[in-house]
């Protein structure tokens, strides 16, 4: 697995949700056995079947895309709008917690970074929109949205940085504490101090349309933009040329995968961890940022965890800067999927999140294990695993 190439991997992907499913199906049968339902969708003798696993799987991932095997089929539809949606913001966390852990260090705190950053966000764009209008105000409010919210992400996302170069303290600890100490302290802000007069919902007021990304093809009540998709995988490729193709790249990587021969070759550990967190952190603040002007118009306390999401998506995609985009597409493809399946079946939902849990479960276990081979291997086959032993995801 260690030294598996890009379609080895791939292979082993789809070998792993085809098996997922297998066992997803003996699930949905045992409990379509058990439950008691008026129409059973299969009877022999005195056994009753209630769950349909060929319907259930077929609404997981052909409902996500608004049935594309049907007559009259538009990729506009509002289900597939759902599934890019999830997907756009997915992007951008998967990509915070990729950055992370190309550089060794294992950011949890994503999503307290997302939520910073689309506070931060949204404030800024309310500061600023009453200045502006129409056309000029769209061009002019997305971007300053966007770089407010990377901002606020990076700025959160250094703490922990500092916190690990300065004072060796553990960047998981530190991360996932400071997740609680974002939303708590957000949540006072926004009720005591940003709080709409005309809500009951502890939030900001709402942004003017013309500060909010344009739906452009897709319904605007759908909530989705492909302004914001397109800005997302242009992200993508600006964080893999960073990456594979700058010397700030190459320091990182390079500190990830041999800490102690990165330091002796001259890189500076305490700067690269602050760097990348920041970096990290940044992208986190991205998500939320598009989260705001994308999706909900407003900032409100009970953001969606999007960010430990991307901790999921990060390992499907093998911190793969390009796998992100796929990955966090099944992501949203089996978050739609999972309301399409509570809608036109009988299954109860919480077997779905189980049927969910698994797909993500059999999938990301590959690439665990080989993300922890490669950071075993090169030490145990010496010199002659360094030609191909740290090949870039």
């Amino acid at each position: 697995m260690a030294g598996a190439s890009g379609g080895e991997r791939l292979l082993i992907a789809l070998a792993a949700i085809a098996l997922s499913i297998l066992v997803g199906t003996v699930i949905v049968v045992a409990g379509g056995l058990i439950a008691t339902c008026r129409t059973p969708v299969l009877t022999v003798g005195d056994l009753a079947l209630c769950y349909d696993p060929v319907a259930v799987y077929d609404r997981l991932f052909f409902g996500a895309l608004g049935d594309p095997l049907s007559g009259g089929w538009s990729p506009l539809n509002a289900q597939f709008a759902v599934t890019l949606r999830e997907t756009t913001v997915l992007i951008f966390t998967g990509l915070s917690v990729a950055l992370a852990f190309r550089a060794g260090i294992f950011n949890i705190g994503t999503q307290g970074q997302l939520v910073v950053g689309a506070l931060v966000s949204a404030l800024t764009v309310l500061w600023a929109a009453p200045a502006l209008s129409g056309t000029a105000g769209t061009v002019v409010l997305i971007p300053l949205g966007l770089l407010a919210g990377a901002v606020g992400g990076g700025f959160y996302g250094a703490i922990p940085g500092v916190l690990k170069a300065y004072a060796e303290a553990n960047e998981v600890i530190t991360t996932i504490m400071l997740n609680f100490v974002a939303v708590l302290v957000v949540r006072y802000l926004v009720s005591d101090h940003f709080q709409d007069p005309g809500s009951q919902a502890i939030q900001t007021a709402s942004l003017p349309e013309y500060a909010q990304f344009p739906a452009l093809l897709f319904d605007p009540r759908l909530d989705f933009s492909l302004v914001a998709l397109g800005f997302a995988l242009a992200v993508v490729v600006g964080i893999y040329y960073l990456l594979s193709h700058t010397s700030f790249g190459f320091d990182l990587r390079t500190a990830g995968l041999q800490p102690a021969a990165a330091e002796y070759g001259g890189v500076d550990s305490a700067r690269t961890v602050v760097a990348s967190l920041t970096l990290s952190g940044a992208l986190g603040g991205l998500g939320g940022a598009v989260y705001v002007l994308m999706i909900l118009g407003k900032f409100q306390t009970g953001v969606p965890s999007y960010g430990f999401d991307g901790i999921t998506v990060s390992i499907l995609a093998g911190n793969n800067p390009i796998g992100a985009i796929f990955a966090a597409f099944l992501f949203g493809v089996l978050q739609s999927g999972s309301s399409v399946v509570d809608f036109a079946t009988d299954v109860p939902p919480q077997l779905v999140g189980v049927l969910r849990g698994l797909i993500i479960l059999f999938v990301a276990m590959p690439e665990f294990f080989r993300l922890v081979g490669r950071r075993i291997t090169p030490e145990d086959r010496g010199p002659a695993a360094a030609p191909g032993g740290a090949a870039d995801d």
